[in-house]
């Protein structure tokens, strides 16, 4: 049997500008909007789909990626002066982590999501 995430939910105040800075951030286009959802279509066939709520918690969304989108991402970070940090607790603003032998960084969405891009997962052995 196979299993494989399809999609998962987003919670924010305003589906649609959530969803339009996330997808210029990571250079690539929103899907269709259909129902209550905007989605954010990913390479690997999941989509994050943003849907309007005031009701919630931020959440973790890890992208990984590879080198060359991870210097675009930081540029267009960079350029549109979002804030950054090298850690997921934000103590280390405006730098980048080199965990795993890549390179990652967080920073949030407007809804208030934790966004995260690594170029390098944790190994098998740290993940189960």
């Amino acid at each position: 049997m196979t299993v494989e995430l399809n999609h998962t939910l987003a919670p924010a105040p305003d589906k649609h500008a959530a969803a339009r800075f996330l997808a210029d951030i990571l250079g690539i286009r929103t899907g269709t909007p259909w129902g209550p959802f905007v989605p954010i279509p990913l390479t690997n066939g999941v989509s994050l789909d943003y849907v309007d709520s005031t009701d919630y918690r931020g959440q973790h969304f890890a992208f990984l990626v590879d080198d060359a989108t991870f210097d675009a991402i930081l540029g267009r970070i960079r350029a549109a002066g979002v804030p950054y940090w090298a850690d997921p607790f934000h103590n280390e603003p405006a730098e980048i982590n080199h965990l795993f032998g890549g390179r990652g960084l967080y920073f949030k969405d407007p809804a208030g999501h934790n966004m995260e891009i690594l170029t390098r997962d944790a190994p098998a052995s740290l993940t189960g």
